[in-house]
């Protein structure tokens, strides 16, 4: 080991070389992040003016947006970079760096759909209670766990990378710095590393999962329960979207990180990393705005507002 050099910057393999297909994918990736940033950003600013949607929910809804911006904040601007400019390289440090912000948002985001499941289960298994069980103060734990928890799993991650060493092949088979790829590059043992990435996908997503869908499980029991059928109808209607969500953005992550060493793919990691850094970001204000009355509703006011203005 001490007759070799170490890594300081990674090469980024990024999708095709053909300057047409890269072309394509700059427009196809720009208009994904200017939507992701737009949309998320006009979806809290219409929460936080509208008092009705000062309610526990939309509370989490805020906090979604603000994890999906900094998830499309921290992959694609990089991927742009390479896209229009060719420029492949990233320094050692910020590869570690652009891998921990990946990996809390990532893992705040999966805590927030349990947190959000359990708000939905709390309101219509036990509406009488609501008040009580789901009040400013528990929300803001709530919040508080999903921030600091995220944060102390991406940063174990980060330290058990940081103490590898690399010192071989530098070229990263991914559009940035993930952790399963970059253990393929480790010239050091990753035993470690492979255990608590497993823990921590366990943890963060089977575990939180299974959670959510216990609670589901619990939320459709009352739902059928109901008698008419416009009950169900708005029961179900106020569960749908962050079920659709919640489904997409597990299938995705599950499979990533539970794929890593040696039984990684890494064309279809890039393909489900797309899901989960971009398209997800994209569209969960879309989905949650289309499917949401009282949000089209306050957004119409919003634009009422900002077109007396102007």
């Amino acid at each position: 080991m001490s007759n070799q050099t170490l890594v300081t910057e990674f090469i980024l393999q990024g999708f095709s070389e053909t300057p047409q297909l890269q072309a394509s994918l700059f427009g196809l990736f720009l208009t994904l992040y200017s939507v992701a940033l737009c949309s998320n950003s006009l979806f809290v600013t219409t929460i936080i003016f509208s008092s009705g949607l000062h309610t526990p929910m939309y509370f989490f809804l805020v906090n979604l947006a603000v994890l999906d911006v900094a998830c499309a904040c921290t992959v694609v601007p990089k991927l742009l970079e390479t896209l229009v400019a060719g420029k492949r390289t990233i320094s050692y440090k910020g590869c570690m760096t652009q891998m921990f912000f990946l990996s809390w948002s990532v893992a705040a985001e999966v805590l927030l759909f349990t947190a959000m499941a359990y708000d939905r289960y709390v309101a219509i298994c036990q509406p009488l209670h609501y008040s009580t069980l789901m009040s400013p103060r528990v929300c803001a734990m709530l919040a508080g766990a999903v921030w600091s928890i995220s944060v102390l799993g991406a940063g174990v991650n980060t330290c058990l990378m940081l103490s590898l060493t690399f010192c071989g092949p530098n070229v990263i088979h991914h559009f940035f710095c993930e952790i399963p790829p970059l253990l393929l590059l480790s010239c050091s043992s990753t035993y470690v590393n492979d255990i608590m990435t497993i823990v921590a996908d366990i943890f963060f997503a089977v575990f939180n999962f299974l959670l959510t869908m216990v609670s589901y499980g619990f939320i459709i029991s009352t739902i059928l329960k109901i008698r008419t059928a416009e009950g169900k109808r708005r029961a179900f209607s106020t569960c749908s979207s962050h079920l659709t969500v919640v489904t997409m953005y597990y299938s995705t992550v599950i499979y990533t990180y539970l794929s890593p060493g040696s039984s990684y793919s890494p064309g279809t990691g890039k393909i489900m990393a797309v899901l989960y850094s971009t398209v997800s970001p994209t569209l969960n204000p879309l989905i949650y705005t289309l499917r949401n009355k009282d949000v089209k509703a306050a957004l119409k006011k919003v634009f009422t507002f900002l077109a007396e203005k102007l």
